[in-house]
């Protein structure tokens, strides 16, 4: 991982039980596979506690490592660093992409309630007329009573924030094609096309991964469908949204956003995302932040006692769903 990264994912609890857990060097933190000291480290290792920045585990690194046998990721995806030459040698993995997705779901459920309450409209009118109003007359709409909801996508993400939103008096809609109508159902949902989505929903939040086959899911088309005053979430990646046809919208004030990821990630200094008061811009800090990348390291420290214990991982990563996964 990032050595920088280290001290702020291992508090001392975490890191004092890998430590009994394990034989491990606390001060070893890794980058590079092809440093002496990495390479005396690998020829040693039977697991890797990974997290963001971990390289390449490829043939050479695992021709390295002879008794790796496990990778345990404290982050989401595996895909930058989990190679096919780990599936090939049959190397266990998991990840805490479950722990990852905890504080989106959050953030997402806080930008539902806020959007339904028109607090984006409302606080910037608020700050510019500085003065008595009746909102409620201003906006009739406000509210998050028997609203509806469209979640694209039952990733771990999208199902945490069906399941927190069950409480609250909502129609929730889902589109994943790869659920049943009658999983949906399970998940507190009703299961409907991307188009009836967008036509139906007050509000559209997007949870699927970024894949070659999701860019531009929420094409200029499925968000010309979505109805006057209704907002779009987005805390999944940028690329799934047409955000020049995004951007048309907001400029308009037809929609609003809450956009924590855009494309580029950092946008240029002139984009109107910034000035709109519509759109509530975040710097994608959505995922695990500060004391929540704690609960990742956790995660990986759980994993590690069963797998010295010789049980499966809680949270295994296999090979044949990574197609469909971020």
């Amino acid at each position: 991982m990032h050595p920088e990264l280290a001290p702020r994912l291992l508090d001392q609890r975490t890191l004092g039980r890998l430590i009994s857990l394990a034989e491990l060097d606390p001060g070893l933190v890794l980058d590079d596979f092809g440093t002496p000291a990495a390479l005396a480290a690998l020829a040693e290792a039977e697991v890797i506690v990974s997290s963001w920045g971990c390289p390449p585990i490829d043939a050479a690194v695992l021709a390295a490592a002879p008794r790796l046998r496990a990778v345990l990721h404290a982050a989401g995806s595996v895909k930058h660093h989990v190679t096919d030459a780990c599936w090939q040698r049959g190397i266990q993995v998991t990840s805490a992409a479950w722990a990852n997705a905890l504080p989106v779901a959050e953030y997402t459920v806080a930008a539902i309630l806020f959007a339904n309450k028109q607090v984006l409209r409302i606080s910037s009118e608020y700050r510019q007329q500085r003065g008595r109003r009746d909102w409620q007359h201003a906006h009739p709409e406000m509210g998050n009573y028997r609203k509806t909801v469209g979640i694209v996508g039952a990733s771990q993400i999208g199902r945490r924030v069906l399941d927190l939103l069950r409480p609250y008096d909502f129609e929730l809609l889902l589109h994943d094609p790869y659920v049943t109508p009658e999983q949906t159902q399970a998940l507190g949902a009703r299961a409907v096309s991307l188009g009836e989505l967008c036509t139906l929903s007050d509000l559209v939040s997007v949870h699927v991964p970024e894949l070659p086959t999701t860019r531009h899911l929420m094409s200029r088309q499925m968000l010309g469908l979505m109805p006057d005053g209704a907002t779009l979430v987005n805390t999944s990646r940028g690329s799934l949204i047409d955000q020049d046809a995004l951007v048309e919208e907001l400029v308009s004030g037809r929609l609003s956003a809450v956009l924590d990821v855009t494309t580029p990630e950092v946008l240029p200094a002139d984009s109107p995302l910034y000035e709109l008061p519509n759109v509530l811009l975040t710097p994608h800090l959505a995922g695990s932040l500060g004391n929540e990348l704690h609960r990742m390291a956790a995660a990986a420290a759980d994993e590690l006692a069963r797998f010295a214990a010789g049980l499966p991982f809680a949270h295994p990563v296999l090979p044949e769903a990574i197609h469909q996964t971020a």
